[in-house]
């Protein structure tokens, strides 16, 4: 073993013989005559390390060993195992690392690669040859005489000769694993027959397929109204019909409609009559949109009411004033974000007559028909029936039923409302849990001649009841209503004292068939009449404040609710047109005499009724041929309150439209005096 050198260098051992000097020679060959062996010298390096002993230089280097490992591959690698239902780790890691990677195309001399190589050349040399000698063959030509008709090599060599070479690869192993599974329990079961058990049960059989027949037709003579139930309970389990479908459906046709009408939307919020200021107190209105329904056809409008709480939503109710043609109603709730097809639809067996939503409730909706009958409605309710009927039993109108009002009132724990019929009674309608109860409220008597019947008990100033057509509640003295009558007087009544009237109207000649009080002053009403005339009363006062001729049928008449002395009336027909409808707007605290707006609103139609919105500037108006029309009012038609300099800001708004109304009161009665 060679002694240890200094660090990356070895020591080594040089054997080669040395020639001693003469005198020791001679000696030697002395010595050994027989056999010569070499002499070993051993020679130290000159950079060994001198500070190494003689054992440590004997010391074996250890060997360093390379494996064939990567120290970055993963070593934590686990696997699902379908056999034990687990993740196992995977202990065969690929220790191979590709550095450098590159396709060739060089083959090793002498290889079999080579000789696949070279036989499939010599093959396709001589398929060549043979196709180049049929050729010349084929084409023979004149070889060429000297070397300038030699044609020219192309020196260039062809760089699309490709090499093909394949590889066999192995086959994957296919394995295949199965279960067998315990067969499920089974228990024998035995009988015996006989003839007559049989027979029995043929009989049981035929019995059956009897009762089963009856059952289809009976099921085949039910409601059509049943089966489509059933058919939309069936479709709301899908989620098509779900609930959040159709709310999503209703806002993009919400969407899609206002973006095709953009225009009439912009209008509505934005536009003002600018030509207002040069004139002297009249105004315009601006159409906006016409609402109507295919279930609406050839029926007339016959009541519009807004919804109390929702500004945006209306409901029209369409029956038929032309008492030979008598058929169904239909109920419509229309709303302006949707112009388009009315929000919620309801059928009714009879003609409408009026409706009304609760103050309180906004969903509720009371309904009156041709027929009599009281209906109330639940627009939240997913069946279209209504949630309370009167019926018989339950003492309902013998005649049509022309205006229910709810009540305000609910001190006594129930939801009621108030009617009035041809029939001559006025009706208090009580919600109970289950049925729907009636009380009466007031008989109006028919009084002979002109008796005002304010409290007299003569029975022979009695001869039947009276036609109620239309009623309204003071909002400042709940206990106090009017009562319009097919005879032309107004009765004012009280909840309190329902054997009499408190006083007694006489200024129309014809049916009244609207009476409103006045939203703001507690004693001032209005009364539209069949006699073409519109008159404003002071209930302390037998006779009319005021009295407005328009030289036409009126249909209705309604309070501005921005103002005390401003309303709105239509007619039936006007001076542009035989069958044209018109609406006038009076404002009397600019004009006591003239109206200052006239407009023609529709043409070959008959308007029928007229509704102000609460906080919009837009008047509403119903036909005779099933439209409804929007309509906006210019700024001179919708003054309210002016607060001058002079104004005390402590006075409310409510308490100037009194003053307003009352100094009008003052002028009219010095104008009288005068």
């Amino acid at each position: 073993m060679p002694p240890k050198g200094a660090p990356g260098k070895r020591s080594s051992a040089v054997q080669q013989p040395v020639e001693p000097p003469a005198g020791e020679k001679e000696e030697q060959d002395g010595d050994m005559d027989d056999f010569d062996m070499p002499v070993i010298i051993k020679v130290k390096p000159e950079d060994q390390m001198s500070w190494l002993t003689p054992e440590e230089l004997e010391k074996e280097v250890p060997p360093r060993v390379l494996y064939p490992q990567n120290p970055r591959a993963p070593h934590n690698l686990t696997r699902f195992s379908y056999k034990e239902r687990a993740f196992k780790r995977d202990d065969q890691v690929d220790q191979v690392v590709f550095h450098v990677s590159m396709d060739g195309n060089i083959l090793l001399r002498d290889s079999p690669d080579e000789q696949d190589q070279n036989e499939i050349q010599q093959k396709k040399a001589e398929e060549a040859g043979d196709a180049g000698e049929d050729d010349a063959e084929e084409d023979a030509f004149d070889p060429p005489e000297d070397e300038k008709e030699m044609p020219l090599k192309n020196p260039l060599r062809n760089q699309f000769n490709f090499s093909d070479r394949a590889a066999q690869t192995k086959n994957a192993l296919l394995r295949e694993r199965g279960w067998s599974t315990e067969p499920p329990p089974t228990t024998g079961f035995s009988g015996t027959v006989t003839q007559w058990d049989i027979f029995d049960q043929y009989l049981v059989e035929i019995e059956l397929a009897k009762e089963k027949e009856k059952d289809d037709k009976t099921k085949g003579k039910s409601n059509f109204d049943d089966d489509g139930d059933k058919k939309k309970s069936k479709d709301a389990n899908t989620p098509i019909y779900s609930d959040n479908m159709k709310l999503s459906i209703k806002l993009m046709e919400r969407m899609v409609n206002q973006n095709a009408e953009a225009e009439v939307y912009h209008d509505f919020k934005y536009w003002e009559d600018r030509s207002d200021e040069f004139r002297d107190g009249e105004g315009t209105l601006l159409p906006l949109w016409r609402f109507s329904s295919e279930k609406a056809k050839r029926k007339q409008v016959t009541c519009i009411k807004w919804n109390p709480k929702y500004n945006d939503l209306c409901a029209v109710g369409f029956g038929s004033y032309d008492f030979s043609r008598r058929g169904t109603g239909v109920i419509c709730c229309y709303s302006l974000k949707n112009t388009r097809f009315p929000e919620y639809v309801f059928n009714t067996d009879a003609g409408v007559c009026c409706l009304d939503w609760h103050p309180h409730h906004p969903a509720v909706i009371a309904v009156g028909l041709y027929d009599g009958t009281v209906l109330v409605y639940d627009v939240r309710a997913k069946t279209k029936k209504p949630i309370y009927q009167s019926t018989v039993r339950t003492n309902k109108h013998t005649d049509p039923v022309w205006e229910v009002r709810w009540n305000t009132d609910e001190s006594g724990g129930v939801l009621n409302f108030f009617s009035i019929s041809s029939d001559g009674r006025v009706s208090n309608w009580l919600l109970m849990k289950n049925k729907l109860e009636s009380e009466e409220v007031m008989e109006l008597k028919l009084l002979s001649g002109g008796s005002s019947g304010g409290g007299e008990d003569d029975e022979t100033s009695l001869a039947g009841l009276a036609g109620g057509l239309c009623f309204d509640f003071n909002r400042h003295s709940e206990h106090l209503f009017l009562v319009g009558t097919e005879e032309g007087r107004i009765h004012k009544c009280s909840k309190a004292f329902s054997g009499q009237y408190l006083e007694t109207y006489e200024g129309h000649s014809m049916a009244v068939y609207t009476v409103r009080w006045n939203p703001f002053h507690p004693r001032i009403f209005l009364s539209a009449s069949a006699d073409w005339t519109v008159k404003m009363w002071d209930h302390q006062v037998k006779l009319p404040v005021m009295s407005f001729d328009l030289g036409q049928a009126i249909g209705d008449v309604a309070w501005a609710p921005y103002s005390s002395t401003t309303f709105a009336a239509i007619t039936s027909d006007g001076p542009a047109a035989p069958t044209s409808g018109v609406v006038h707007i009076y404002d009397l605290s600019i004009n006591r005499n003239e109206r200052i707006c006239e407009q023609k609103v529709v043409k070959r139609a008959k308007l029928t009724h007229v509704a102000f919105n609460h906080n919009e500037p837009i008047l509403i108006v119903g036909d005779d041929r099933g439209g409804v029309n929007t309509l906006k009012l210019s700024p001179n038609l919708r003054i309210g309150v002016v607060r001058t300099e002079d104004t005390d800001p402590a006075i409310t708004d409510e308490d100037l439209q009194v003053q307003k109304m009352e100094h009008l009161l003052e002028m009219v009665t010095e104008t009288k005096e005068a």
